[in-house]
């Protein structure tokens, strides 16, 4: 069994995981089966949500991951008619991502968090933020596709880089995960 968890691509497809925006927050919610039963009927196979926040680990036989994440965004629409936005990557690299996460994530009294993004000209803009940052309260760090954030506990939703990413101009390209829930979608 631990050599499936650990398989990214198979004979027959690749791994990939969604991070959707906005799922089971702010009216829009969905249950994982109702998800899960999205993904099958788009012909995905070993489709498998994590938690309740909109993560989803799949295989698919595509490698154009840009037709995917298109098709997927018009089928959560249908189904569920809401402005439906995710960022798909590949199963091994949401795994290197988090293996480079450059902060302690297990700092006490601190929230590790990863920002995906669809468009990576939006990490730049919002990396412009660093200097601003009090590293007493908050840091970020760009990396590979993502940008990687520590706040204080208490304070993502006040804090600087929590105020200015939560814009909506970011929503269609930007979703925001905590380390251990990344855990568990590359476990």
């Amino acid at each position: 069994m631990a050599a499936k968890a650990n398989r990214t691509s198979g004979a027959d497809g690749n791994r990939y995981a969604a991070f959707l925006r906005g799922v089971n927050v702010g009216g829009i919610t969905i249950k994982s089966a109702d998800l899960r039963k999205v993904f099958e009927e788009l012909g995905l196979r070993e489709v498998r949500t994590v938690l309740a926040s909109g993560n989803v680990v799949f295989e698919s036989t595509s490698t154009d991951a840009a037709a995917l994440k298109r098709t997927i965004e018009s089928a959560l629409r249908t189904a569920f008619d809401y402005d439906a936005w995710i960022v798909l990557l590949p199963v091994d690299e949401v795994r290197e991502i988090l293996a480079a996460y450059p902060f302690d994530p297990e700092r006490a009294d601190w929230q590790p968090y990863i920002m995906f993004a669809s468009d990576t000209a939006v990490l730049d803009e919002l990396n412009e933020l660093a200097p601003q940052l009090d590293p007493d309260r908050e840091r970020i760090q760009l990396g590979r596709g993502v940008l990687y954030w520590e706040v204080q506990r208490g304070h993502t939703l006040d804090s600087v880089f929590g105020k200015a990413s939560s814009k909506k101009k970011y929503k269609s390209t930007t979703t925001t995960r905590n380390v251990r829930t990344v855990q568990k979608v590359v476990a």
